[in-house]
C-alpha cells in the first residue's frame, strides 16, 4: 500500500534515483517520500517544512504507512537542518523558482547531489541563475495536471563550464532538444508564446525607462519561440 500521487508529484518521483537517501523540502503531507519508500525506490528520507502544521500531517502519513524508522521529519528552513552526508538526492516541489534558488544557494553542497525541482513560477529566473552558476539541467519533463502544464527538472550534479549561455527563448522554455518527442512540447510552446506576447504588450504601454530592456528581452523570446515552433513542424 502506498499514497496516490498527483501527476505532478508522480513526475517528480520518477526522476528520483533508485536507492537514494532523499531530502524532501517543503514536504507538507510527506506523500512524495512515503510513496518512494513504500514502493521501495529509496532507502530513507528526510522531510522538512518551515511550519509545524504540515509536519503534523507528515507524521500522520508516516504512521499510516509504517515509515517511522525510515522517514525523519524536521522543522527547518529549506536544507538548514540537514547535513550534506545525510542525503544523496533533494526534491523541492511546489514552490516558486526564486524560493527554490534561495534554498539551494543557502546550502551550496546541494548542487553536488541529484536535485529534482518542480517550480510553480519564475521558471525563467530559475533557468537563468542555474545557467549563470554553471549548473546544467540534465533532464526536464512536462506534465499536465488538469488544465495546467508543469515542468520538472533534474539537475546535473556539480558545476560545468558552459560552451555558451542559454538564449532568451531557451531561458524562457528550455531547449527543443530537451523536449524532443515530448507530446506536450507544442502545447507548451504555444502557451509560452501567448504569455510572452501579453508581457510584451504590457511593457509596450509602460513609460518607465527600465522597462525598455524587458521589451527587448521579450521580443527576443518571441523570435526564438517562433523559430522553435517552425522547427517542430
Amino acid at each position: 500500500m502506498h499514497p496516490n500521487l498527483t501527476p505532478r508529484l508522480r513526475a517528480v518521483a520518477e526522476l528520483v534515483p533508485a536507492g537514494a537517501r532523499l531530502a524532501d523540502i517543503g514536504t507538507d503531507h510527506a506523500y512524495l517520500p512515503a510513496y518512494l519508500l513504500t514502493t521501495g525506490r529509496i532507502l530513507t528520507a528526510i522531510g522538512t517544512d518551515i511550519r509545524s502544521g504540515p509536519l503534523v500531517r507528515a507524521k500522520e502519513t508516516a504512521e499510516r504507512y509504517g515509515l517511522e524508522e525510515q522517514l525523519s521529519l524536521r522543522l527547518c528552513d529549506g536544507l538548514a537542518g540537514i547535513s550534506a552526508d545525510e542525503v544523496d538526492a533533494v526534491t523541492v516541489a511546489g514552490m516558486g523558482g526564486e524560493t527554490i534558488l534561495n534554498i539551494l544557494k543557502a546550502a551550496p553542497w546541494s548542487f553536488e547531489k541529484t536535485c529534482i525541482l518542480q517550480p510553480m513560477s519564475a521558471v525563467e529566473v530559475l533557468r537563468e541563475e542555474l545557467d549563470r552558476l554553471g549548473i546544467s539541467i540534465a533532464k526536464e519533463v512536462l506534465v499536465k495536471e488538469g488544465e495546467t502544464l508543469y515542468l520538472v527538472f533534474r539537475l546535473a550534479e556539480g558545476r560545468t563550464v558552459k560552451e555558451k549561455p542559454l538564449t532568451p527563448a531557451e531561458r524562457y522554455v528550455g531547449t527543443a532538444a530537451a523536449h524532443d518527442g515530448d507530446p506536450l512540447w507544442p502545447e507548451y510552446l504555444a502557451l509560452s508564446c501567448r504569455r510572452a506576447e501579453r508581457a510584451l504588450a504590457g511593457l509596450a504601454r509602460s513609460k518607465r525607462p527600465e522597462d525598455a530592456e524587458r521589451q527587448i528581452y521579450f521580443s527576443q523570446v518571441l523570435d526564438g519561440l517562433a523559430d522553435m515552433m517552425k522547427e517542430g513542424i
